[in-house]
């Protein structure tokens, strides 16, 4: 369903994701280029799936939840979303920022 009044927010832990992976890219890998590619393709895609949210499969998780998480691929990456509804607001719950070949169990 298209929604095109969801609100948009993002957990601490999201960032903290981001900034360790971009900090390797820039400082370890040295191509700063690339770290500043990366966030804006994650800006990208998490702004064109904000409306369109619900539209896509639940991720399939082994542990009960108490919200059904989302998953947005970006190259190597995967960020991982929930929905919410608070005070007749929908929101897009942006959590985790993690490389696709992680051990998400843990995680998330």
């Amino acid at each position: 369903m298209y929604n095109n009044s969801r609100k948009l927010r993002y957990l601490p832990i999201f960032y903290e994701d981001l900034k360790n992976t971009v900090d390797y890219i820039s400082q370890k890998l040295e191509n700063p280029s690339a770290a500043i590619e990366l966030i804006n393709k994650v800006e990208t895609a998490i702004l064109n799936r904000l409306p369109i949210a619900d539209s896509f499969e639940p991720y399939p998780s082994s542990i009960d939840r108490e919200n059904t998480y989302y998953r947005i691929y970006v190259g190597n990456y995967v960020i991982y979303y929930v929905l919410l509804n608070e005070e007749n607001n929908s929101i897009m719950e942006i959590r985790r920022f993690l490389y696709k070949g992680r051990n998400r169990t843990t995680l998330i």
